[in-house]
């Protein structure tokens, strides 16, 4: 099967103005999005689109809507960055609901073209409110790396609010590596020019099996409910310690959802590649 289950190990580190470091053990999965419906059916231990142990809903990531499939989101969205075809193959690296239960800080999506070639990352970012946004690396369907690179990184102006004790004049730099039997992906953010916090995932792929979603479900019960746990506990600790609150900016509240373009830390040669302009989709937002 061409999916897979990752075992993974998440680094967070905070820099300023408090400093923290810590990790702790976290279960992703390595979806290819036009076989899943068949590796799903073929196995018990994984449900999609419909409650159990460990599950997969559509809902969950790209459009989030039960009506749009993954493949016609991801079609789309590459269109509007310049693409003429749809990519040939696409993998998502995200995690599963554990129990109906699931909170993805981010998701990223690989979409590869005929060859093999990587030709866009969709980096897809969340937070407790239910809203999201996608930051975009494409080349108008280019290739974005050389024959014997698997690595790459992009920087992108920070176009959605995340934590509350994070203003908006942040950068990020993304470091990604292509996801196969090992996976890598950081994340440095700096505000106003200074490094301020660190985030790394490090996983190692197991097959996607009955017997290894099993051993997943023992070792990762309530996943996304830790991960939630862990986010409002530090939260907590950098309130106490008398951390700054940043409220959603009023031009945000009641945006559920943008997209903005990265921008390679490479050369492109292409002079009509986006350059970072956010996309504002006006859906209503009422979770505040």
């Amino acid at each position: 099967m061409s999916s897979q289950i990752y075992f993974s190990e998440i680094m967070h580190q905070r820099k300023r103005p408090f400093t923290y470091r810590f990790r702790y053990p976290a279960l992703h999965l390595k979806v290819d999005i036009d076989r899943i419906d068949d590796e799903a059916d073929a196995l018990k231990s994984l449900s999609l689109n419909r409650f159990g142990r460990i599950s997969l809903y559509t809902k969950d990531f790209g459009a989030r809507n039960p009506e749009v499939s993954w493949r016609d989101w991801i079609n789309g969205m590459l269109e509007r960055y310049g693409h003429s075809e749809p990519p040939a193959r696409v993998a998502l690296v995200c995690a599963p609901r554990m129990f109906g239960i699931v909170f993805n800080p981010l998701a990223a999506w690989y979409a590869y073209d005929a060859q093999g070639q990587l030709i866009a990352i969709i980096a897809e970012v969340s937070n407790t409110y239910g809203q999201f946004h996608h930051y975009v690396l494409s080349d108008q369907g280019q290739p974005l790396l050389g024959k014997d690179q698997n690595t790459l990184q992009a920087e992108a102006d920070k176009a959605f609010h995340v934590s509350p004790f994070l203003g908006m004049q942040c950068r990020y730099r993304f470091r990604f590596a292509l996801p196969g039997d090992t996976y890598r992906l950081g994340i440095y953010q700096s505000e106003n020019g200074q490094p301020t916090l660190v985030a790394t995932q490090v996983s190692k792929a197991r097959p996607l099996t009955d017997a290894m979603l099993q051993q997943a479900s023992r070792r990762f019960p309530l996943d996304s409910l830790r991960t939630l746990w862990r986010i409002h506990w530090w939260a907590l600790k950098i309130w106490l310690k008398g951390g700054r609150f940043h409220k959603t900016p009023k031009s945000l509240i009641h945006i559920a959802y943008s997209h903005s373009a990265m921008r390679p830390l490479f050369h492109f040669d292409s002079p009509t590649h986006p350059q970072g302009d956010a996309y504002v989709d006006q859906t209503p937002h009422h979770a505040h």
